[in-house]
């Protein structure tokens, strides 16, 4: 990983250090944790709050702790909705995977779900400059439709994230898929104090790098 990539992830880390908290959990709820996001894989949705049931002994406190470090997100009655890389509420990035379509929070969280589960998976955006659409075909970390993509990039604009609030709500909504070079240059050039941008490898590896760490080998078999 080059230098561009490395201070990058430290910088996402910093600002959601989802593994950093995954690992000071309790173990049962670090393997809800583990289970929510591969339920999403398995069942094409997040496992429900009596579903949580299974794998605590007490929801709330789990609910708790899961809400307050940011790495599950919750309706207002307590049921969950969305858990890094995945959410149950409609974006503008849908991917199909193990036969379900699910909605990932950004551009960077829908090329995670293949490398983590290394499944085939299908991304469909677009860009968010000129609402061009955007499908990805990926196998693991790998591009499987290389020529159609050309020259995509992601574009993050970190000045997005705002303390005190869920990345999901802030930072997600602006880590976008851009058309090509060109257009990821004058995004770019709008506010280049703030944002930067990738080529489609660069981030693939980076979302790999990121939240490949949240699931043990054993646990990204999609079947349950």
């Amino acid at each position: 990983m080059n230098e561009k990539l490395e201070k990058a992830l430290t910088h996402l880390n910093t600002i959601l250090p989802l593994k950093q908290s995954q690992d000071k959990c309790e173990p049962e709820v670090k393997e809800l944790h583990q289970q929510m996001l591969r339920s999403f894989v398995a069942q094409g949705r997040i496992l429900t709050k009596a579903e949580m049931a299974q794998w605590v002994s007490d929801v709330a406190e789990a609910i708790h702790v899961l809400s307050k470090h940011d790495m599950v997100t919750f309706a207002e009655n307590d049921e969950p909705v969305g858990a890094y890389p995945f959410t149950m509420m409609e974006r503008e990035h849908k991917v199909r995977v193990n036969g379900h379509q699910v909605h990932a929070m950004c551009a960077l969280d829908a090329l995670a779900i293949g490398p983590m589960f290394e499944e085939t998976t299908q991304i469909i955006s677009q860009c968010r400059v000129t609402g061009e659409p955007v499908e990805i075909q990926m196998a693991g970390e790998t591009i499987l439709n290389r020529a159609e993509v050309g020259d995509i990039h992601v574009g993050i604009a970190w000045g997005a994230a705002e303390a005190g609030s869920s990345c999901a709500d802030s930072l997600c909504l602006e880590m976008i898929f851009l058309r090509d070079a060109v257009t990821a240059q004058k995004w770019l050039a709008d506010d280049s104090e703030d944002r930067e941008i990738f080529t489609l490898p660069e981030a693939v590896q980076f979302a790999s790098r990121f939240f490949v760490p949240l699931l043990p080998g054993e646990m990204r078999e999609a079947t349950l």
